[in-house]
């Protein structure tokens, strides 16, 4: 890909133009996608997005860092599982659900979807310790 900033879609000549796509979409897309599934307690961000969340603003694309290659899309997800849950399994769905819905959504299909788990919650804890590492 010749511009590291902008994914373009691979689709027929239509004759109406071409459809471009950020990163940050993607980003967004697969914060969303890793929220869907059963057993992610959290999506992991930093003190910055902790803060902005506390001021109302939701940052869906948080825990989630796109890198776009010559060989294609990889998608690094980080994130808090569950206590009790399978995570082997859980991070089977999360790579499943991601791959699907960016394939659903974009048409782009992905290199390598990599799920880092930074962490467990338990039922009785209530918000992620603060992070002050940036992803």
């Amino acid at each position: 890909m010749s511009d590291q900033n902008i994914l373009e879609m691979n689709q027929e000549e239509t004759g109406l133009g071409k459809v471009e796509i950020a990163p940050e979409v993607i980003e967004v897309i697969a914060g969303i996608a890793s929220s869907e599934v059963d057993g992610v307690a959290q999506m992991r961000g930093n003190f910055a997005t902790g803060v902005v969340e506390k001021l109302g603003k939701k940052n869906h694309g948080k825990g989630v860092k796109v890198e776009l290659t010559d060989e294609g899309i990889k998608v690094d997800v980080y994130c808090l599982m569950k206590f009790g849950i399978s995570i082997p399994t859980v991070a089977q769905k999360i790579q499943d659900n991601i791959r699907q819905t960016l394939l659903n959504m974009t048409a782009l299909d992905t290199k390598e979807i990599n799920i880092h788990v930074v962490g467990v919650l338990f039922e009785n804890q209530k918000h992620e310790i603060e992070y002050d590492q940036e992803i």
